[in-house]
């Protein structure tokens, strides 16, 4: 099979693989090269792949799509990072964080104009 790994700006990997493993919205999932297409959401987690060489490798991604379309997997996401197993754990976790903090802070500014809305049609209705 054949691994391409996309980022907005770039491509970060391309790659002959016989194996990938990953974490999807429905769980993990192991693809072979003759397993059927697949398509899932990626969540932040690991994503592993064997070598066409032999040894896995790891990768940390930020959220994505992959898709397995014959021979081709195709992921596309906004961060991955190569590493040591341990190492990508504490990248995750740091991945997640941010994510959860940039989910705060659209709440708060949605909130924030929601707020502006109703004073706005409250002093609408007191004028008109």
């Amino acid at each position: 099979m054949r691994l391409k790994i996309f980022l907005p700006t770039e491509m970060f990997l391309d790659e002959e693989v016989r194996k990938v493993v990953g974490e999807g919205a429905g769980g993990s999932f192991c693809l072979l090269p003759r397993h059927i297409d697949y398509v899932t959401a990626l969540a932040p987690g690991i994503l592993s792949y064997e070598s066409g060489g032999g040894g896995e490798k790891f990768l940390a991604v930020n959220r994505g799509i992959l898709v397995k379309q014959g021979e081709a997997v195709l992921v596309a996401t906004r961060l991955a990072q190569a590493g040591v197993l341990g190492e990508l754990e504490d990248e995750v976790r740091k991945m997640i964080l941010q994510e959860d903090e940039k989910e705060k802070m659209a709440r708060s500014a949605a909130a924030g104009m929601e707020a502006n809305f109703v004073r706005g049609m409250l002093e609408f209705g007191r004028s008109g």
